[in-house]
């Protein structure tokens, strides 16, 4: 017969990373880093180009329809970033140029 475990797994210090399940900037730290603001602001779809490649798929992604939404989902999905695809919607919407910056600053922050 089996033995019941009476004993629950213990976090080992020093071993988690606090930043691991958050945005390492906010949507609105645009000017963190200027060439990603610059190239966000100007050229968004060279910008959403390089997001893609950095991601891992094709530079040519962003020219289709809903496939910004699709990888910032992703990135949330990868690394742990809590939030819903609604509001990854509202996000793109809304401020696009900003989002797609913050989507740059994380992939770079986590490469």
């Amino acid at each position: 017969m089996s033995q019941a475990i009476s004993s629950q797994p213990q976090a080992v210090p020093g071993c988690t990373n606090s930043n691991t399940n958050r945005w390492n900037s906010d949507v609105f730290d645009c000017c963190q880093d200027l060439g990603i603001c610059l190239c966000g602001t100007f050229l968004p779809l060279c910008l959403a180009c390089k997001v893609a490649q950095d991601y891992g798929e094709c530079c040519c992604l962003p020219v289709l329809n809903g496939t910004i939404i699709a990888m910032r989902t992703g990135i949330r999905e990868r690394y742990q970033i809590p939030g819903t695809i609604c509001n990854d919607c509202v996000c793109l919407t809304f401020c696009g140029p900003c989002t797609l910056c913050q989507m740059a600053r994380e992939l770079n922050a986590r490469k």
